[in-house]
């Protein structure tokens, strides 16, 4: 089974996006499980994991009763305040619907750049292994040099680096991200999401070869059995198509063996957030 392991779907609106610039205005409007399942089909993609924008608890709610009505959300990946004296009921609650698989917290918005490594927010994270659930890491580049110390704490809990970490692909700097990227690698209970690229590099001029001394980082430092594809979408239309993106990675991987990208595209999103 073909897994997207990283989608967004929201209602637009104004003031929760603000996030959205004008350089992304074409991403400023709805997005919602339809117009994704039919791009899925296109790319012979069977299911996907949709994963929260919003930080609210009225994000997770919203995503899980989308995969309610739609089967080809294969799990959720939402939000609750892990910072919150009450993280442990929110994650009981949720964690009682099949496909909430796992928490993300903006940590790249935060001015406290090391806010992971903070008493309360560690608190919390030493909730989800109770609940079997997996961490999405959103962090930019400068933020990799404290993931080490905080997977460290927390040996029986998986997580996953979205977007590689979103390094400043549009400048070419690697250098520092390569080092911090690889030592993060050296924690067997972190993966990597090949995703969220495109928006990191020139929007509207970036080409294929800008991506792959970035590529060969990233599964150099994971293996095969630790990345997964994400498209990012509807994020990545601001820099080209769901095709685009699709077929920037499968050429990446064409010369691997069918097992290995069988991996890539679904197996290790499958078995990392558990799904059926």
């Amino acid at each position: 089974m073909k897994i997207d392991a990283h989608q967004h779907f929201w209602n637009y609106d104004p003031l929760k996006h603000e996030w959205i610039g004008d350089d992304m205005a074409v991403i400023r409007r709805d997005f919602l499980p339809d117009q994704l399942s039919a791009v899925l089909q296109e790319n012979h993609i069977e299911g996907c994991v949709a994963v929260q924008a919003d930080q609210t608890v009225e994000e997770t709610t919203f995503l899980l009763e989308l995969s309610d009505t739609n089967e080809f959300i294969k799990g959720v990946v939402g939000w609750v305040d892990l910072q919150s004296p009450d993280v442990a009921d929110y994650l009981q609650q949720f964690s009682s619907h099949p496909k909430f698989k796992g928490l993300r917290h903006v940590l790249q918005g935060e001015a406290k750049r090391d806010l992971m490594l903070s008493p309360p927010f560690l608190e919390g994270i030493s909730k989800l292994a109770t609940y079997d659930l997996s961490y999405d890491i959103l962090i930019f580049a400068d933020q990799l040099q404290f993931v080490p110390e905080f997977v460290a704490m927390f040996p029986d809990t998986r997580f996953v680096i979205d977007h590689i970490a979103k390094p400043e692909i549009k400048n070419g700097n690697i250098s520092q991200w390569k080092k911090d990227l690889e030592g993060v690698a050296q924690h067997r209970n972190v993966s990597c999401k090949i995703s969220g690229m495109v928006t990191e590099a020139d929007l509207k001029n970036w080409k294929p070869a800008d991506f792959k001394p970035y590529l060969d980082v990233v599964v150099d430092a994971f293996g095969i059995d630790r990345v997964m594809y994400g498209s990012d979408w509807p994020v990545c239309l601001a820099a080209g198509s769901y095709a685009q993106v699709f077929n920037l990675v499968s050429s990446y991987f064409r010369d691997f063996s069918t097992a290995e990208q069988e991996l890539f595209f679904g197996g290790n999103a499958t078995h990392f957030y558990k799904l059926d």
